[in-house]
């Protein structure tokens, strides 16, 4: 990754149409269950040296979608995200280390009103110009969490053994971002 290939300084504007902010758990113990979210918003501010690049992600929480009508209800239920209480998940970066393949990005995850640290892998994927000349930086994060440490412990024991939802959940986020004028 040279310095060269950097996007330019600046405000840049997460572009929710070429963006996912997904994640994956476990059901039954066995089966992966994906789901996201279609309605958020963001901006990077890339500062000269990319460690010094702050991030702020919204997430509309009722915009959850999994492919089940009955698992996005139950997901906007008192049971997960409570959404007529907490309609929003933030996410606001406090650091961004260098590392050998790509970088961590660390910040502030608030969901349900409590706010615990969160660490992503981001690899940065290059600027290219779309069709009409408009530059994009493009980004793909990864983590895990426990969602348990938000408040979302709801669950239900198997009868042989196990717990229906799994505790941890995968995030993957692949975000393009177009530089703000």
């Amino acid at each position: 990754m040279s310095e060269a290939a950097l996007p330019e300084p600046g405000t840049w504007q997460l572009d929710a149409s070429h963006s996912s902010i997904e994640f994956v758990a476990r059901h039954l113990v066995v089966t992966k269950v994906r789901g996201g979210f279609g309605t958020f918003s963001g901006t990077i501010d890339i500062a000269e040296n990319p460690v010094d690049t702050r991030i702020a992600i919204e997430v509309e929480l009722g915009s959850v979608t999994t492919g089940s009508a009955d698992r996005d209800g139950h997901l906007t239920s008192p049971d997960f995200f409570d959404v007529e209480n907490h309609p929003k998940m933030t996410f606001v970066s406090t650091s961004i280390v260098a590392k050998d393949d790509g970088y961590e990005l660390v910040g502030d995850l608030t969901v349900k009103g409590v706010t615990k640290r969160l660490a992503l892998n981001v690899d940065y994927l290059g600027v290219m110009n779309d069709p009409w000349g408009n530059a994009k930086a493009a980004f793909s994060a990864s983590g895990e969490v426990n969602r348990e440490d938000w408040g979302l412990s709801w669950n239900a024991p198997l009868e042989a053994g196990g717990v229906l939802v799994s505790k941890t959940a995968k995030i993957e986020i692949e975000a393009q971002a177009t530089k703000a004028e």
